[in-house]
């Protein structure tokens, strides 16, 4: 039997935005050849058009789900499962696909004010639609980047309800696919936090240390490399917290915490390449620091980890 989450996972989970959902994937029904025929004849399903990594939404709290005539004959569909929401407009097991929209397609359906930003309404959506969106968009994602065969270089055909990318010819699958990356609130013998700023960002930007997992690595590994090679700093303990997915365009965050390693901490100094300014933080200089210091968007895992390690949410 799986192992259960510690309760403070499960509490530090809840407030992860876009780890929320309400939707059976029913993968099951993948496999049915006349699937989407079968879902665009049915009055009752409900299909969340995306486009150019955005959702249609209805207004700031709610997506915009429409009915299959609303779509053009044409789109790419991805089927995304049925709906467990209670409190939703649309009664429990309604079937729910995504539509892949062209730019023409996109203007035809709904006007360019409707089209929305994940990131900026994630932490208003319902847990359902939250769900969704995070799904749809990253799903969209991956078939933007294969649409052509690796090993050929033939045109690939979306088959199994868009989950799977087949090459005609040979018949060579292509799954989904997500990268792994670890995201660390590294804190020292104080109990400071360490925050950084990225060199593509404003000055005053700050957040966690972050990085991909390399091929061959652990993630405590990737968490020890990737804290040192941006800051110089060596960590030990890391401790894992939680996972969000990014769809933005296609990771998985995976959240810890980790202390400096007192038998052998480092020099801080930030790589100058990425990181162009690294700076510890008592709470009460985090909070003085006002307009000095942006943090990151309450729909990511560092502001999550951020809030966690303060004690409570932090205002805007």
């Amino acid at each position: 039997m799986p192992a259960r989450p510690s309760e403070s996972q499960a509490s530090f989970a809840a407030k992860l935005p876009l780890s929320r959902h309400q939707i059976d994937r029913d993968y099951l029904a993948r496999e049915r050849e006349e699937l989407f025929p079968e879902l665009l004849a049915d009055e009752g399903t409900r299909i969340l058009p995306v486009s150019k990594g955005r959702a249609l939404f209805q207004n700031e709290t709610s997506l915009a789900l429409l009915p299959p005539a609303a779509i053009p004959p044409q789109a790419e569909l991805v089927y995304l499962g049925r709906s467990l929401a209670t409190d939703a407009p649309e009664p429990v097991g309604t079937p729910i696909l995504a539509a892949l929209l062209t730019d023409e397609q996109a203007e035809k359906v709904a006007s360019e004010e409707q089209w929305g930003n994940l990131r900026m309404f994630a932490t208003g959506l319902s847990d359902r639609d939250a769900g969704l969106a995070t799904e749809a968009l990253g799903i969209a994602n991956w078939h933007a980047s294969h649409r052509f065969s690796p090993r050929s270089g033939r045109p690939l055909r979306s088959v199994k309800g868009g989950w799977v990318r087949i090459d005609p010819d040979d018949g060579h699958e292509i799954f989904p696919r997500t990268d792994p990356a670890i995201i660390v609130g590294v804190t020292d013998a104080d109990d400071r936090l360490l925050l950084g700023s990225n060199a593509l960002w404003e000055k005053n930007r700050f957040s966690l240390l972050a990085g991909f997992v390399e091929p061959g690595e652990s993630l405590e590994q990737a968490v020890e490399r990737e804290i040192f090679e941006e800051s110089g700093v060596r960590v030990t303990d890391a401790t894992y917290l939680g996972s969000q997915p990014w769809p933005f365009p296609a990771s998985l965050m995976l959240g810890f915490r980790a202390r400096v390693d007192d038998a052998n901490p480092g020099s801080l100094e930030p790589d100058g390449a990425e990181i162009v300014d690294l700076r510890w933080f008592t709470r009460d200089e985090l909070i003085a620091a006002g307009d000095e210091v942006i943090l990151p968007g309450r729909s990511s895992i560092a502001r999550a980890i951020i809030e966690d390690w303060y004690g409570s949410e932090i205002d805007d």
